[in-house]
Order: structure tokens, then sequence, then C-alpha cells
């Protein structure tokens, strides 16, 4: 009996094994029955419904990668975003694999991919400021590309996939027409359904490390863990997205989405509420910043909070439709007590309700029903705020409070800063707020801080004394009748007093009376709100007392002004927008005088350039207080070196605060310099002498002349410069048009150089004048040209619009192959080698072509006479009779075609080769097309 049962579990172990070996064995094998066939299936899908550029390094098919499913998996894979993204990555992998209906395999040869693997990938979805975004790729199968409503949705994929799983990835949602931006890493996602069907349910469970969110380039979101439960119905014919049971987790803070989500053509229809309600106000505060949360661990909140927020319409770009932006938020019997404060902050209630119809932040509509809190039994804060608009604004609002700051500090525990005082406020406003209209909101109050004191971890000497108090009255609810008093504003640090007093009236006309003194370290000033270890020093010292009207510099009336005082500024730095690097005020003495304000001493730094300047602006009070003023002066500056270069947008630098144009044009363009942007509000003169200056390579010498800046341009009037030792006179203006292109229009002349070390060392030069590498000798140019900038400050040659005449005093030209081979055809030696004097030649360039007017030179006892076009890219299409002795009254024709490095010369010939112009597009700076030899002769 034991032997028979030992001889039965022998064979269920033999055929046991022999199974899993067969099993095993069929999983290495079938691979090797179908590659050529999985292979060719997945590139023949790739080809036809991808418009994009895929590449990946190798490719397999397995088991193993991802057991049990028979996947091919390719590595190393990129893709390509669609247009206008085609340079831009859309998807970059380590390896994407896709899973295969094994059933459809074996028994009806078809391979059907029904799973999606992504692992270690980035995926990038762009939308540009137009709406196009590069995520379009997918081509529809030909029975679906007719379809009657232009806007109706996209289909579904013919891809059946029943399974997506994404790894490790780095998901990126950058939407300029938006102004959002989502940057998701660690993305793991595992997404299951029927996805055959045209209608299936996806469940969903997705995990994200980290997620940044950003509206308007401000962040939201910073760092939080999201994990998501996600049931999702999808319809595949119109790309719709109901969200059914949607349970989300940011932190600690739980969101439920409910809605529809539709993908059109040219936009979305989107219509989605979510919502986290009866939460408490600590899982609410755990979405702050993650420098706070070591706070709110410290800390005892309590309270209850319901958040709901809706987004619902349509979003076209082209029909400038945009959705509808909800927002609710209450918070009920809150309460924060910062280890166990001897009076906490309780009873903290807020409603809050506000609506962004079509995004429009003009439509903007704001009501806090109530926001307050207690400390204490004395100390409190009430507020109430009802408004509709933003430029053009209705508001009805209230703020009424006293506070003793050090118990509000203690209550909170503000841990990187200390404050003290008393505050006070009780304010109401109610009306129309209007610049165009010049009205404002019937106004009564103030605000008012004594006893002052603030203290930060940066740094160890605190600002004391400090005194604020203002008061607002407008009675009549309009510009003129707006009185603002701020009597008096004061602190002190280190022992140096600062005060303000000023008083504002008649907002319509704006009569200021102001008093400004005191001394600051402002090095430290900055330390007290800074991190340490930012390279900020500096020192400044005002005395000034400030009394008029705006029409009184408006009408030239500058008598009744009455502006004087002085302003000290020693190693200060200042920031532009437009440019990259940060200016360096050495020193900086400046003295007011009624309408000017004089630079008397000012020595600053940019980079490696520097500028000693003095002289005035004009108007500068108006300049601040008018919204779109412009700065007008006039100065004498001198400088020892300007590197444009370093001025340009794109180019590396400290300065963070820049226009967002810049950042979009620094992410498209990483290897551009940009163009120098100009300042829109300015209008001043400078009559400039600068030792030297650098450009693209460049190194001129001596600049000496009138400079300065106008209507959002730049310009140079009866300027001049030494470059390879000749002086060169220009007239020009430059005016750039974006971050990465300018329109210049300039005349130049240059008297009696050598164009030896023309062609060498000025790149325009050497383009246009092409003949001059074969030359030696002294010429002269005198020459208008105009035309469009690139993104690295170069010309872009098809632009280029202008003429003038070049004069050769002596040119002896030797090895040019025209010439010679104009020799070679004619037999006469003497035409390869001529010397040219005192021939002035003229031309004119357009449509990246030069055309060259007839002129007449001797040569060997023959006078040719040259006339034609060539390009800047070397096509010739030339005319030349070649005069015979004695006098050149009899000659014959030639005909010169091809290129400079490959000339083809006829005798006895009229007949050419028209070149056709380039096509330039100056609205898009762009070359639409390129020039050519025509096949009609000429």
């Amino acid at each position: 009996m034991k032997a028979s049962f030992k001889n039965i579990s022998l064979k269920i172990l033999k055929w046991t094994g022999i199974v899993i070996a067969g099993i095993l064995l069929l999983l290495f094998v079938l691979p090797l029955l179908f590659p050529g066939k999985i292979a060719s299936e997945v590139k023949k899908i790739a080809n036809e419904r991808l418009d994009t550029k895929m590449e990946f390094s190798k490719s397999k098919l397995s088991f193993f990668t991802h057991f049990p499913s028979l996947t091919v998996s390719l590595d190393d894979l990129s893709l390509t975003g669609s247009a206008p993204f085609g340079n831009d990555t859309l998807l970059r992998a380590d390896q994407v694999a896709f899973g295969i209906n094994l059933k459809r395999l074996i028994f009806d040869n078809e391979v059907k991919i029904n799973k999606l693997y992504v692992s270690d990938a980035l995926i990038n979805v762009m939308v540009n400021e137009k709406g196009q975004a590069n995520y379009n790729i997918y081509v529809a199968p030909e029975d679906r590309k007719e379809k009657k409503d232009p806007n109706a949705p996209e289909e579904g994929t013919a891809i059946k996939l029943e399974r997506i799983d994404l790894e490790n990835c780095h998901v990126k949602y950058n939407d300029r027409s938006a102004k959002i931006l989502v940057d998701a890493k660690g993305f793991n996602y595992i997404g299951k359904g029927n996805l055959s069907e045209d209608i299936f349910d996806l469940n969903t469970d997705a995990k994200i490390d980290t997620l940044d969110f950003y509206y308007n380039r401000t962040a939201y979101l910073r760092k939080k863990q999201v994990h998501a439960d996600l049931i999702t119905r999808i319809n595949t014919h119109a790309l719709s997205f109901i969200l059914q049971k949607n349970e989300l987790q940011i932190n600690k803070l739980p969101l439920t989405f409910t809605g529809l989500f539709t993908i059109l053509r040219d936009g979305y229809k989107i219509n989605i509420k979510a919502a986290s309600e009866n939460t408490t106000v600590k899982d609410l505060l755990s979405v702050m910043p993650p420098e706070y949360l070591t706070w709110l661990d410290k800390t005892e909140v309590s309270g209850r909070s319901d958040l709901v927020l809706s987004f619902r319409g349509d979003y076209n770009v082209a029909k400038k439709q945009k959705p509808n932006l909800a927002f609710n938020l209450k918070i009920g019997d809150g309460a924060v007590n910062y280890k166990d404060a001897p009076v906490p902050l309780t009873d903290f209630q807020m409603d809050l309700n506000a609506l962004l119809p079509s995004l429009d932040t003009e439509q903007l509509m704001i009501n806090l029903r109530t926001l307050r809190f207690k400390v204490g039994e004395k100390d409190y804060f009430n507020a109430y705020l009802r408004s509709k608009g933003l430029s053009e604004m209705n508001l009805d609002a209230s703020v009424k409070g006293a506070l003793d700051l050090a118990v509000v500090d203690a209550a909170l525990g503000l841990n990187t800063v200390d404050v003290k005082g008393i505050l006070k406020t009780d304010i109401k406003a109610k009306g129309l707020f209007s610049t165009s209209k010049k009205l404002f909101p019937k106004t009564i109050g103030g605000i008012s801080l004594r006893n002052g004191w603030l203290k930060t971890k940066y740094y160890p000497n605190p600002i004391t004394n400090i005194t604020f108090v203002a008061n607002a009255l407008n009675k009549a609810g309009t510009y003129e009748d707006l009185i603002v008093a701020v009597a008096p504003a004061s602190f002190t640090f280190e022992g140096n007093p600062v005060y303000v007093n000023a008083a504002l009236s008649d907002f319509s006309d704006l009569a200021y009376n102001a008093k400004i003194k005191g001394e600051l370290n402002v090095g430290r000033i900055y330390q007290v709100f800074s991190q340490k270890g930012l390279d900020v020093t500096g020192y400044a010292k005002a005395d000034l007392s400030l009394k008029g009207k705006q029409s009184y510099a408006t009408n030239g009336q500058y008598n009744k002004l009455d502006n004087r005082g002085t302003i000290l500024l020693k190693n200060i730095k200042a920031t532009s927008e437009l440019f990259p690097k940060p200016f360096f005020i050495k020193q900086g003495n400046f003295r007011f005088q009624n309408e000017k304000m004089w630079f008397e001493k000012f020595n600053a730094t940019y980079g490696k350039s520097d500028f000693d300047i003095n002289g005035y602006l004009l108007n500068t009070i108006n300049y601040f207080l008018e919204s779109h003023g412009t700065l007008s002066g006039n100065f004498n500056m001198k400088s020892k070196l300007i590197n444009v270069d370093e001025f340009m947008a794109l180019e590396k630098g400290e300065n963070k605060d820049r226009k967002i144009e810049v950042e979009y044009a620094k992410e498209d363009h990483p290897k551009m310099s940009g163009v120098v942007m100009i300042p829109k509000n300015l209008n001043v003169s400078l009559t400039a002498n600068a030792d030297k200056v650098e450009y693209n390579g460049l190194a001129l010498n001596k600049l000496s002349g009138k400079v300065g800046i106008a209507k959002g341009g730049f310009y140079l009037e009866n300027t001049t410069l030494n470059i390879i030792d000749c002086i060169l006179g220009i007239n020009a203006s430059y005016k750039d048009e974006s971050p990465t292109t300018a329109h210049f229009d300039a005349h130049f002349t240059a008297k009696d150089f050598s164009v030896q070390r023309a062609y060498k060392e000025i790149p325009m030069f050497h383009d246009m004048v092409t003949a001059a590498e074969k030359a030696q000798g002294i010429i002269s140019v005198d020459y208008n040209i105009k035309g469009d900038l690139n993104g690295n400050m170069g010309p872009i040659y098809e632009s280029l619009e202008g003429g003038g005449t070049i004069n050769l005093r002596d040119v002896k030209i030797k090895g040019l192959k025209l010439f010679e081979g104009l020799s070679s055809k004619t037999g006469q030696k003497g035409l390869d080698d001529p010397n040219m004097k005192g021939i002035e030649i003229k031309s004119n360039i357009d449509n990246n072509l030069i055309h060259v007017e007839p002129f007449t030179f001797s040569v060997a006892s023959f006078r040719p006479t040259i006339k034609g076009t060539t390009s800047f890219d070397g096509l010739l299409d030339m005319r030349v009779r070649l005069g015979l002795p004695p006098f050149g009254i009899v000659g014959f024709p030639i005909v010169v075609t091809g290129t400079h490095q490959d000339p083809k010369i006829k005798i006895f010939s009229k007949t050419g080769q028209k070149i056709m112009g380039s096509v330039y597009d100056e609205k898009n700076n762009k070359v639409v097309k390129k020039e050519k030899v025509s096949k009609r002769k000429s």
C-alpha cells in the first residue's frame, strides 16, 4: 500500500514537473514563434496611428517583463509632440510595454494590444498661448475621419486596452493658455476596465509622491502627497469622462470629485465639482506649503470646514470661451493654540464665496460674508467684503479690530518672526471704484499701529518704535473728495530713526505734501526679512520735502512746485524684469529741485559693464503717481566697457523676477541668447562716451555720440566708433518685438578701411561682400540697411532691405574664381588679377538677394562692365560686358551663373538664370521660402 502511494505521488510530481516545464518552455517558445509578426504589427500601428516621431533603442518580446502578460517592450522610447511642438518631447520612458491578447495571437494570428505599461517616464503635456496642444498625435482610422460637425469631439482609439499601468513617472502639464502648471513626481497609476467597449468604467488607483499646482505662476499646492481611488465612465466616441466615484486625498485633506469632462477638437467641455465637506480645519491646513507643516504638528487646531469648488463651461481659445470657476469655503468654531499659549485664538468663523465667470478677473465676484476671531477677552477682529469687478469695482467692505500683536504671536506660534504692538483698525467703504471715471467708494476710517516691534530669526536686532497712523475720508465717492493722511509713520533700526509724514487729497489732480527723513542700512534691513547667504548690502539716506499738485508738472507750472531735498544711495542692488542680471549702484547722489531729479553723482555696474552718469530726470513725482507715466531726462554718460551681450533677455543671470514672456522664451529656446529688451516707459537722451563696446564677438572702441531711449526703442544719433582701425559713423534705431526678435534700421558710413580685415572681423560684411575674401586694399562704405534680428541678436538675412555704395580706393583681387573663370574662358590672363582704383559700386538688397548696378573698371587693356544679382547663399546671375582694347567701345557679352564657389561662364551669351528671391513673413519673423534659381531664363 505504501509502495502504491509512493508510486502515485512520484507520478503526480513527474507530470506536474512536465506540465510546469512545458508551460515554461511555451513561455520561452511563443515569443520566438511570433517575433516578426508582433514587431511589424507594433511598428505598423505606430506608423498608421501616430502623426509624430517615435524612437527606441531596442525591442523584445517576453512573458517575464510583466508576468503573466505577453508583452512587446520598447526600451529608451521617445515620442515628440504634435505641431507646433514637433521638436519637444511628449513622452520619454526607460521602457514602454504593450500587452498582447494571447488568445487572438495563437488562434487568429492577430496582434491585439490590450495592456499598456510605462515605467520611469517623463510625460510632458504642453499647451501654448493659442491653445494648441502637443498631444494631438493620434491619427483616426479612415472610417472615422469624416464628421459632419467640425466642432464635434475626437473619436476614441482603436487600440483596445484593458489595463494601463504607469510606474514612477514624472507628469508635467503646462497650459500657458489657461496659465496652469501641474507637476507630479513619483506618479504611480493603475487603470483597469473593459476598454474594448465604446462606453466603459475605468477603475483607477493612483498615488503621487509630490504634486505641485501653479496658477498664473503662483504656487497653490507644493510637494503634496496625493492618493486617488477613482471610478470614471469613459465614452471613447466622444472622449468624455464621467466622474462617478472619485475619492482623492491631498496630504490629509479628503476630496470627492463628480462631474463630466469632454475633450473637443479645439478645447474641452467641463462640469466638475470638487468638495471636502465636514472635515477638520487641521486637515484643511495640511495642504499648506511644506515649510509650515512642522508648525502644524506642534499646534492644537480645532474647528470644522466645508470646501466646495466647481468648474463649469466650455474652453476654446479661438472662440474666447472659458469656463466659470466658483469657490466656497466655510470654517466654523475654529481655534488655534500653539504649545499651550496663555491665550489661544478662538471663535474663528469664515464664510467666503468667490465666482470668476469665464476666468475673467474683470468679472470677479467676492462675497466674504464674515471673517472674525477673538484672542482672549479683549482682542478681536471682524470683517466682511462684497465686491464685483476689478478695474471697475463695486465695493462694500468693513474691517474693525483691536489686537495686541504679542498675544496673537504667542497664540499662533509665529516661530520665524516676533511681533509686538497695538494694532487698531476701523474702516468702512461702500461704492464704485473706477480709475477711468475717477470714482472712489465712500470711505471713513483708519488704521494705526503703535509701539510696534519686529524681529525675525534671520537677523539678531529688531525694528523698534514702529508707528503707523493712517486715516481716509471720502464723503462724495469721487477722486476729488478723497483725503488720505499718514501722520506719522516711523520706525527705528539700529539707532537710526526713519520718519514719514504725508497728506494726500483730491486724487483727480493729486495734491501732495510729504516729508521723509532718515537713514537705513539696506543690507541689514533686508536680512531682517530674508534668508542668510544672499549678497545684499547697501545704505540709503533721505531728507525730502515734496509739495505740489500733479497738474503743476503736467502743465509746466514748475514755479508752483516745492520739491526739494536729497537721497543718497550706496551699494544698492536693483533689478529689472527685462534684464537677467542686477544693476549694482555703487553710489547715487540725487537732488530734488522742483520738476527735476538731479543725478549729481551716479556710479553703477551691470555685470562687466560700468556707467558713470550725471544729468537729470523730469517729473519723477508724476511718474510714480501715474499708472502709465513716462520718465524723461537728459544725461552725460561715461563708460570703460559696455557688454551688450549681458543685456540679452535669455542670457543666464541671478535675477529671477523676469517678465512672463521671457520665462516662456527661455523654456522654448534654451540655446538662444535672446535680444536686448528696451524699457517702454523711458524718454531719455544721453551724450555717451564709452572706451569699449562688446557685441556678439565684436570689439568696438571709442564710442561717442548721442544715444537714447524713446517710444520703447533705442537710437543712435551722429554716433561714431572705432572698428578695425577706422571710424564708423552710425545713425540707427532699434526696437525689440519679443524676447527673441527685434527690428533695426541703420545708416553706416566708414572711410578708408582694410577690406581684408573687414571680411575677417565683421560677420555682416563677410556675408554681404563675399568677393572680399580674395581682396586686398582700402575701401569706403556708405550703406542704409534695415531688417530683423533673430534670437541670437544676429541678422535674419531674408528680412534685410537697403542699399548704398562701396568705394574701392585701391583694391587688388587675386584668386577669385569669377575672374579666374573669365580669364580662362577668354584666354586673357590679365583678367584673373584685376587691380581696381577709384571704382564706385552701387547695390541694393532685398529678399536675400544683392542687386549690383553696372560698374566699369580697367584691367589689362580691357574694360569690363559688371552688373547682376547674387544671393547671400552664393547664387549668381551676373552679366559682364568685356570691352575690348583700345577704348572698350567694342565688346562682347558674358553670362555668369552657378555659385561663388563654382561659377558657370558662357561667352557671347545674354541668357542667364533668374534667381527667385526668398519670401519672408515679417509678422511672424519667419522665412516662408528660400531663394532659388528659376527654371525660366533671364
